[in-house]
This record gives C-alpha cells, structure tokens and sequence, in this order.
C-alpha cells in the first residue's frame, strides 16, 4: 500500500518544487514506484522533469475536473521508476471552477486514492498558497513534507501553515500527518543559517528531517536542463542530499 506525501508551504522560493522533482527521483533509483503530481499551475515540477509544458494537453486540471481519469493524465518520464501528472497554467482556473462543487475538497482524494495500490510514493507538488489546490492535496495526502529555507523570513508564515494543517486534520482528513520539516538551501559559512537550523530543531525537535538541503550550484543548474539532479549530476552534493533524504522516509515508514 503506497503513501501519499503533500510538499507545501505557501511561501514561495522555499525549496518546494525542487524537493519534489529530487526526491521523486531518488525514490526511483531506490527502486520505489514513484508517481509525482504537478499540483501548481507553474508547472515547474512538469519542466523540471524534462516534460514540454506547452505540449500538455491533459494534467492535473482535468484529473480534479473529473473529466479525465488518472489512466488517462499519467505519463512516463526520463527518470527511473518516475512517473508525471503535469500541469499546465490552466491549472490557475480550477479555483474559482471547483468553488461551486459540492465536496470541492475532496476532488483530489477522489480521483487518486485507488493509486495507492499501484506505487509505493504519490507526491504532490503544491503551489505557494493555501488555496484549493493545497487544500485538496493535503485532503488527499497521508503526510506533508515542508520545506524552510534556511534564510531570514524561515519561520514566517509557518505557524499559519500549521493552523491550516490542523484545520484540515479537523475538518477534512483526521489521519493527516506530519512527514517532517525538511531545512533547504542551506550554507554552513553563514552564521544565519546556522541559526535557522538551530531554532526550527529547537522548536520543533523531531518534527525535523536529519538530512539538509544544501545549496548547490548543480542542483539549482538541472532545471534548466529538464533533469532531475540524479541525472544531470550524481555526484555532487545535491543528489547526496536527495538520497539521504529518500532513504530516511523510506526507513521512516
């Protein structure tokens, strides 16, 4: 039975897209069957695995439509054992499309609980906001992965995210939980950052993730290449982080 792990945090530039896209592919070359969900109408996560975003006619939008099934939206990607529900910017639509529906929450939860069956991880890559979108993903998702920079605003918004996360636990998915905050874009010469490790692990002790994300020019480089950091570079320290980080969650759970 598979697990369906939300990475949110309605700030934006916080490591999001990047964690998806990187432990997707981690996942996958630990031989797990990995299925990522392109749940923000940027569409990063489509590119950032090498998929042409124009060329996308099919996604994520018309899976909480319901108008097309989950059979129809998945495609295969470059990644070993990675497979893609894209998005497109006609994503920034559903919002005010779903406000009328009865269950509107629920879309997500609907269209991909009989996929847990098929892989070991579903993740969700949700846009910076606590809007729809999210709601839907972490109504849908088992846990949450949030990412914190490890920068001067980190801890910002945070406690608005968790009051959104207890009120989903409340009102819409009691068994929603708490994967782990995940500390990103790290640099040990700087004192701040070393800082923000230092306060998130003392407010939140084993709420945190061991691995850190450090920064890392490779890492902020394959993007732009439509490759995960697995393939564009294996060795350097972004993938090590990535794999550290997969390997955690795999002992975790």
């Amino acid at each position: 039975m598979g697990k369906i792990i939300a990475i949110a945090n309605q700030k934006g530039g916080v490591g999001k897209t990047t964690t998806s896209v990187n432990l997707a592919a981690s996942l996958g070359v630990l031989e797990k069957k990995v299925l990522l969900i392109d749940a923000d109408p940027q569409a990063n996560a489509t590119s950032g695995l090498g998929i042409d975003v124009d060329g996308i006619e099919e996604g994520t939008y018309q899976l909480l439509e319901h108008t097309l099934g989950h059979e129809d939206v998945i495609i295969e990607t470059d990644s070993p054992n990675v497979d893609l529900i894209p998005a497109h910017i006609d994503l920034v639509a559903i919002e005010i499309e779903l406000v009328d529906k009865e269950n509107r929450e629920y879309m997500m939860r609907k269209a991909i609980s009989d996929l847990k069956n098929t892989y070991d991880y579903i993740l969700i890559d949700c846009a910076p906001s606590l809007g729809l979108l999210t709601l839907n993903a972490l109504t849908a998702a088992d846990s949450v992965i949030i990412p914190i920079q490890c920068e001067y605003f980190a801890l910002e918004g945070l406690g608005k995210l968790l009051n959104t996360i207890k009120s989903v636990q409340k009102i819409h998915n009691k068994d929603l939980d708490i994967e782990g905050l995940l500390l990103t874009m790290y640099d040990a010469r700087l004192r701040l950052s070393n800082q923000v490790v230092e306060e998130v692990t003392k407010h939140f002790s084993d709420m945190v993730f061991k691995t850190i994300i450090q920064r890392n020019v490779r890492l902020s480089e394959a993007p732009s290449f439509g490759e995960s950091i697995i393939n564009y570079d294996a060795s350097s320290k972004g993938a090590a982080n990535y794999i550290n980080l997969a390997h955690e969650i795999i002992k975790k759970n």
